[in-house]
């Protein structure tokens, strides 16, 4: 299993001029490597950019854990809104092919 993070790849408004646009991006990385070194989730492929989002791709966890990593990145500071979370598998021929779960999500 593959839960893809689709951030809209929209600039952090208020960013000093020539600043990098998506800051939280680097963010985002250093989390997952972050939880990537404590064995809770592997991060399966390097993020890239497909279209207007910006994607993530993690691993090694049930679905429940992936959604909850899934949804802490949705509330990250600068991650603009509409992020989702695409429920995949390493099989899957291009991005976004799965169950698609808006996030953050509900807290219980």
């Amino acid at each position: 299993m593959v839960v893809e993070i689709h951030v809209p790849l929209l600039a952090t408004p208020g960013l000093p001029d020539g600043s990098y646009p998506f800051p939280w991006i680097e963010e985002v990385e250093d989390f997952l490597s972050d939880l990537e070194d404590q064995g809770d989730v592997e991060v399966f492929d390097e993020g890239e950019e497909d279209g207007d989002v910006y994607v993530f791709f993690i691993t090694g966890a049930g679905e429940g854990d992936l959604l909850a990593v899934a949804s802490r990145v949705a509330t990250f500071p600068g991650v603009p809104a509409g992020t989702l979370a695409v429920v995949s598998n390493d099989e899957a021929e291009e991005f976004g092919l799965g169950r698609r779960v808006a996030l953050p999500l509900p807290a219980l």
